[in-house]
């Protein structure tokens, strides 16, 4: 595997990743920039109507047909967020010409498209083309109502909003269903071109050899554009409240959610991450030994490592009953870390989860993209071994000095309405 960072322009990196194992190419464009509630929604829609069609694939079908005459060529776009900042990408991926029937130049053909969606989109009098833009609003529109429905996934958004209340991270990064209902085609292209003139820029091109066509396309466009871009802060501590706040709300549930999040001021984020491995992410982790298995006080019980705001969060699916007694020993399982009560066999399982997980590296091209951008996010430079080795000098020590560091900062419960306990 060979890896290669250049800068193609003010903000705007190209990394390409070389695996001769692989039989496809991929490319992902992330266009990074400061989650605002204001902006999420229109944000989301402007780049997410990019994969529906383009100036030259004027339809959802064709721009399918399209893709299927290129050997079911894939081409998506996503939104994520990362701390206090949205990011916002387009992906795509192709089978290698080398495998085409009839010498088809497949990669010339796909980047065509690429090119076509993200700088030529299917836009007329200042606005995207109103049928593709209804597909791509009521996509999003869904995904929002697909969160709500999601009880877990909503109970996280919720405990975020409490964790960060005041700071952009507090912000779901597709914005609000009413935000993203009041959105016209018009302030989507907007946000669009905003995007394309002050994001920060990073690109990821996975492929079996090496290859200049995707890097020099990506250069000419973005050089014809005007840019003045802001760079992004990936890491943004999250002071901790003077007191843990509480937010309650009931819903028609039949298993309450609760989730605490703690915060963090110390830097050693790879103790941290070996911290909350052995505290509630592996079968063998102490919330799931004993707050799950030896007292059943939850159906699951399971801890994250946030390191771009440096917090911790454990969420729980309980009975109602049992939330107090669940959350008292959750504070002790920490508490047992705290004060050093943790053994070598706890710190070497640990220590093999984060193994195990990265080791799975590379075994898909999306997952060297993932990796090697978290890398740039998080302003280091090594490879998933090099970051093995960084987890196995993590000592006892740092361990508890990680837990020690943690400070209660909000809960959040989801109860069951009193019919439904």
């Amino acid at each position: 595997m060979d890896i290669k960072r250049t800068e193609l322009g003010e903000n705007i990196g190209f990394t390409s990743i070389t695996d001769e194992k692989f039989k496809t190419c991929s490319v992902y464009v992330r266009f990074m920039t400061p989650l605002a509630p204001s902006e999420a929604a229109a944000n989301s829609l402007g780049i997410g109507a990019l994969s529906a069609s383009n100036s030259k694939l004027r339809s959802v079908a064709e721009l399918n047909e399209q893709l299927s005459a290129l050997y079911g060529s894939a081409l998506s776009t996503f939104i994520r967020k990362r701390g206090d900042i949205q990011v916002l990408g387009l992906s795509a991926s192709w089978i290698c010409n080398r495998y085409s029937l009839d010498g088809e130049d497949i990669e010339g053909e796909m980047l065509g498209v690429v090119r076509d969606c993200l700088f030529s989109p299917n836009v007329k009098d200042g606005e995207f083309d109103a049928t593709p833009f209804r597909i791509t609003k009521n996509d999003l529109l869904d995904r929002i109502d697909a969160e709500m429905n999601n009880k877990r996934s909503y109970a996280l958004a919720r405990a975020a909003e409490a964790a960060f209340v005041g700071e952009p991270a507090e912000c779901s990064c597709y914005g609000t269903r009413e935000s993203a209902e009041a959105v016209t085609a018009a302030d989507a292209y907007a946000a669009y071109l905003r995007i394309l003139k002050t994001a920060q820029v990073e690109i990821y091109y996975v492929a079996p050899e090496p290859n200049d066509k995707a890097a020099e396309m990506f250069r000419r466009e973005f050089s014809a554009i005007e840019r003045k871009s802001r760079k992004c802060t990936f890491r943004t501590v999250s002071p901790a409240k003077s007191e843990p706040s509480t937010v309650t709300e009931e819903m028609d549930v039949l298993q309450c959610k609760t989730a605490l999040t703690f915060k963090s001021d110390s830097d050693d984020i790879y103790a941290l991450r070996v911290m909350s491995a052995m505290l509630g992410e592996t079968p063998v982790s102490k919330l799931f030994v004993n707050v799950r298995e030896k007292l059943s006080l939850c159906y699951y019980c399971a801890c994250r490592y946030i390191s771009s705001k440096n917090t911790l969060t454990v969420d729980s699916g309980v009975e109602k009953v049992n939330i107090e007694a669940a959350e008292q020993e959750i504070l002790r399982q920490l508490d047992e870390i705290k004060n050093g009560n943790i053994t070598d066999t706890e710190l070497e399982s640990a220590l093999l989860s984060l193994d195990n997980a990265l080791a799975a590296v590379g075994d898909t091209p999306s997952s060297y993209s993932s990796w090697y951008f978290e890398r740039f996010c998080d302003g280091v430079s090594v490879d998933p071994q090099q970051q093995a080795a960084l987890y196995r000098e993590v000592t006892k020590e740092r361990v508890i000095a990680a837990a020690q560091s943690l400070t209660l900062d909000s809960r959040y419960y989801m109860l069951c309405r009193e019919d439904n306990a």
